[in-house]
């Protein structure tokens, strides 16, 4: 099922929406960043300048983020033996200052006192072989209100498992992490926004890791037996000890719940195949 949505920008007067489609297009070329590696598989809401979709293109992670929510949308990444090393954790959890100066900046106290982890998106452990590539995940546009069950538990015991196949078994990982809806539950218990209202708490997390056999094969070596796992899990507590492997689902589910086309530069009728069926190794 292939659904693509288009984000607009939403300001108020046309004067404004001028000038900053103008200033965002100077500051952040799209020729260069939708040619990231972290967008192998596409750029699932065809992210550019709209206030509501905006992408970040690092070196470490592709971004799609929303200032009205002050999370990402989705988060995308390479994963493979050359991102991990013995560079140590940075927790220099710090606000992204490449965003467009009218699109609220979200700083690490704005989680302070809410019961929410800041919940990163693509993991510190992911990016471990420079202290500057580890650094990067700290900043504050990869993070989103996760409940520490959640972030801590399942989550945390799914990324380990990303890790595992890139160590033990050579493979090549495309990750896209997102969050969708209005609500959780954290340990102070049940919020939609944090922050004074600048940060949106979601009510679910989910993520679809495209699994290859060798690295820098690219989008054009998934085939119809090509693995790919992909859960919907809720945002809440009473789930640490979880399964992650309980809340798998197909690809198409998340589509139909956020409007993406998730593995766009995948051809279609390999999509159909592989978007469809529901991991169970």
């Amino acid at each position: 099922m292939k659904k693509s949505k288009l984000f607009g920008a939403i300001l108020p007067i046309a004067v404004p929406a001028i000038f900053f489609t103008l200033l965002n297009y100077l500051q952040k070329p799209l020729t260069a960043q939708t040619s990231s590696v972290h967008l192998t598989m596409g750029n699932p809401s065809n992210a550019g300048s709209s206030y509501s979709n905006y992408l970040l293109s690092k070196p470490q992670y592709a971004v799609s983020y929303n200032c009205y929510r002050g999370t990402s949308n989705w988060v995308s990444w390479q994963l493979n033996p050359s991102w991990l090393g013995s560079a140590p954790r940075q927790d220099d959890f710090r606000a992204d200052t490449t965003l467009p100066s009218g699109c609220y900046r979200v700083t690490s106290s704005d989680y302070s006192g809410s019961g929410f982890d800041r919940g990163h998106m693509a993991p510190s452990a992911d990016r471990t072989n420079t202290i500057a590539n580890n650094s990067a995940t700290f900043l504050m546009t990869n993070m989103i209100p996760q409940a520490p069950d959640n972030n801590q538990g399942v989550w945390a015991n799914l990324e380990s498992y990303c890790r595992d196949l890139v160590v033990n078994q050579g493979k090549e990982l495309y990750i896209i992490s997102g969050s969708y809806g209005t609500g959780g539950t954290g340990s102070n218990g049940t919020r939609t926004t944090i922050a004074n209202g600048n940060v949106t708490v979601p009510s679910r997390t989910w993520k679809v890791i495209v699994v290859l056999n060798r690295p820098n094969s690219g989008a054009s070596s998934v085939t119809t037996s090509t693995r790919v796992i992909a859960v919907n899990i809720p945002n809440t507590q009473g789930i640490r000890n979880a399964n992650w492997r309980d809340y798998r689902v197909s690809v198409d589910s998340i589509e139909v719940n956020t409007g993406y086309n998730l593995l766009s530069n995948v051809s279609t009728s390999i999509q159909s195949t592989i978007e469809s069926r529901v991991d169970s190794l």
